[in-house]
């Protein structure tokens, strides 16, 4: 391959990787460094002749290996490549999938080799995969993460559109994108500079990020050819004019990627930016989605219906003790009811715990807080369980809600956000959930602007969602109330 630098120092040859390339790359490291962490712990062990042939007849080693490598690997987010770019969050997610898998896998009855006769291979059986995991994680970040593998890329729009997608690029892909710059054709914007400031997500800049507008339409091919441009992201929200879209078709035909921005933003956020859709709604919303499908909604209703039970025999165990507790805090009902909008609109009583005071809203709605005054000391310890939702297994039975999707809404709140928040209805397409995409990535809103960020994480979960993604948010909702982690 030529290698050869051009006169801006950067190769001849496109070296960039794509992120569905990264992912690739990240699972064949992680599989490698994984089993033969587990070949090397098993040639230690005094009971067992390694040899290529004891794998082949326990294939079953290997996927289960595997299998709980993925799940755990997935529950803490560690292909999600804003994490993988960064070493502190790669290490720490790679370190607490990979312990987890290595603590499990020589549990699980009778599949995996037998557990050692000595702690010593047991402890080495742990240690060794989740050093070459953190030893292959380290090799991604030393190699991969390094520029001249980024996607060098232009933004056309340089108006509120390009600003979020430039924002979302350098917060969550700055080990996959390096920008170059805008193309807009407004001239008061030419040569502009344009500082992108760190957002509300929760990763963070590694450093400020200035830009520059580079100018109209017309520089477009001088841009591409002096930057080597490897993606284009076509953040205009109205109509495309003709003469711009031969010109998107034009970079297409020269190998350059063209991304509408809202595909790439729900790439790298988890979100559909509803404030951004536009012209492009179709994309980020088809009409057509996982839950207009028969074989869905009856999955769907067996996965909360088993749930469900689960749920409300744990309910009858712990009911008692919380009962009294509540009891015995602050002076009111045990169980309260309140009216919630759920699929289609209709509307349903929502059954809960107590967690605030009696008559906490005598003068009407308003929003929760997270330091709300009006939380009683248990109903803040049973908020931090998410204890306090579990009686609405009874609504799951019911039918009225489901285990996983968008957190139900009041209706005084709905329709004043249906006015105030574009696509604000579409999330009344899917039954509600006790646990939700929303609530995993952002927490409860306590505002139009919670409800904003809640209502594209709760349209990314209705396009995308599956039996795989309820299981990992369930997971993800385990371990938030482990870590006392809810409001």
């Amino acid at each position: 391959m030529n290698r050869k630098a051009g006169k801006d120092g950067l190769p001849t040859v496109d070296l960039s990787i794509t992120s569905s390339e990264r992912r690739w790359i990240l699972v064949i490291l992680d599989l490698a460094a994984l089993n033969g962490g587990f070949f090397l712990s098993l040639h230690l062990r005094p009971d067992y002749v390694f040899s290529w042939e004891l794998i082949s007849r326990n294939p079953v080693w290997l996927l289960l290996l595997g299998f709980l490598w993925f799940f755990f690997a997935y529950l803490f987010r560690v292909y999600d490549l804003s994490f993988a770019g960064r070493a502190d969050k790669s290490l720490t997610s790679v370190l607490r999938a990979g312990f987890l898998t290595a603590v499990v896998f020589p549990f699980v009855p009778y599949l995996p080799p037998a557990l050692p006769p000595s702690r010593q291979p047991l402890f080495l059986s742990i240690l060794l995969p989740v050093m070459l995991l953190l030893v292959s994680r380290g090799l991604y970040l030393l190699v991969f993460a390094q520029p001249i593998f980024r996607r060098r890329t232009l933004i056309v729009g340089a108006g509120w559109a390009g600003l979020t997608i430039a924002r979302a690029m350098a917060e969550y892909g700055d080990s996959i994108y390096d920008l170059k710059g805008f193309i807009d054709d407004d001239p008061e914007k030419a040569d502009r500079e344009i500082v992108v400031e760190e957002g509300d997500s929760g990763v963070g800049l590694p450093q400020a990020v200035h830009l520059r507008v580079l100018g109209g339409r017309h520089l477009l091919s001088d841009a591409l050819s002096q930057y080597r441009i490897s993606t284009i992201v076509l953040a205009i929200t109205k109509d495309v004019s003709g003469d711009l879209l031969s010109l998107m078709m034009d970079c297409l035909q020269s190998g350059v990627e063209v991304v509408p921005m809202p595909v790439i933003y729900e790439q790298l956020t988890g979100k559909v930016p509803v404030e951004h859709i536009g012209g492009h709604w179709s994309v980020s919303m088809p009409v057509e989605h996982p839950g207009t499908k028969t074989v869905w909604h009856v999955t769907k209703r067996v996965f909360d219906l088993v749930w469900a039970t689960v749920g409300l025999l744990f309910l009858l165990l712990v009911f008692p003790l919380i009962a009294l507790a509540i009891y015995i805090d602050s002076p009111g009902p045990i169980l309260y009811s309140q009216e919630r909008v759920g699929r289609y609109g209709r509307m349903f009583k929502v059954l809960k715990f107590r967690s605030m005071i009696a008559d906490a809203e005598k003068d009407g709605a308003v929003w929760a807080s997270e330091h709300d005054d009006r939380v009683t000391r248990v109903g803040r310890l049973l908020r931090k369980l998410h204890l306090d939702e579990f009686p609405q297994f009874i609504n799951i039975l019911k039918g009225e809600m489901s285990v996983v999707g968008p957190r139900p809404e009041r209706p005084e709140f709905v329709n004043s956000l249906v006015n105030e928040i574009p696509f604000y209805g579409v999330r009344h397409a899917v039954k509600p959930g006790m646990a939700g995409w929303g609530l995993v990535n952002q927490g409860y809103g306590d505002s139009v602007e919670g409800a904003l960020v809640k209502l594209q994480y709760d349209l990314y979960y209705i396009k995308h969602q599956s039996l795989w993604l309820d299981i990992v948010i369930l997971a993800r909702t385990f371990l938030d109330s482990l870590s006392l982690g809810g409001r």
